[in-house]
């Protein structure tokens, strides 16, 4: 029995050290890239050595792996408590998607958008197919409410609509193009997701009538 505690001990601690890793690399990656922070100066960071810092992730490609899926943990926590509390207002719900959307994306500055397209496409895709699930699980059933309600558009499906949505983000919002039109994640989030709610709402007076 002891045994048994002891290792589930040695776990939490695990877990626990991996997190603030995470935490550490997720700051200062988003903030600066990846390039200009090293291993080195995370551990140094968090007053650790390197060796345990590999004991929790045994390369700086899984630690940047592990930083992804964590951002989009939260981001899609934030979607679903969102979704939970959704306003009658149908209009105000899809603003306060937006929003949480605009609040997550504040963080990641340009040098890490540069990074990420030049250092590891590979990830660039798990990012493309994560937000295309998020967009098609939570935009969708807005939409979906907004129609019911008479402010979505009723002569486009839901599905198109959301497929346009999709095509305007994974052609604006990649790293080539983002530094081409001098972009921020966020501020490209921001006009696409403008331009195309007000493509689908209906005009207010329609909307009043």
């Amino acid at each position: 029995m002891s045994i048994s505690k002891s290792k589930g001990h040695v776990s939490l601690v695990g877990r626990s050290a991996a997190q603030r890793v995470i935490r550490a690399a997720r700051r200062q990656f988003l903030a600066h890239g990846f390039r200009s922070v090293s291993m080195d100066d995370l551990a140094a960071e968090l007053g650790m050595s390197k060796k345990t810092l590999y004991v929790s992730f045994p390369s700086k490609a899984a630690l940047i792996e592990a930083v992804l899926k964590d951002k989009f943990r939260e981001v899609e926590a934030d979607l679903e408590q969102l979704a939970k509390e959704q306003a009658a207002d149908v209009d105000m719900a899809l603003h306060q998607f937006l929003s949480c959307l605009q609040r997550h994306t504040a963080e990641i500055q340009p040098a890490f958008v540069r990074d990420i397209g030049r250092e590891t496409p590979e990830l660039f895709q798990l990012i493309e197919q994560r937000r295309r699930e998020l967009i098609r699980r939570y935009f969708g059933g807005l939409f979906e409410d907004g129609k019911k309600a008479g402010v979505i558009r009723s002569d486009m499906s839901t599905h198109l609509i959301i497929e346009i949505l999709l095509g305007a983000v994974q052609t604006i919002m990649n790293p080539p193009k983002l530094i081409e039109l001098g972009l921020t994640v966020e501020k490209g989030y921001s006009a696409v997701i403008h331009l195309i709610l007000e493509g689908a709402l209906v005009p207010k007076e329609k909307a009043v009538s």
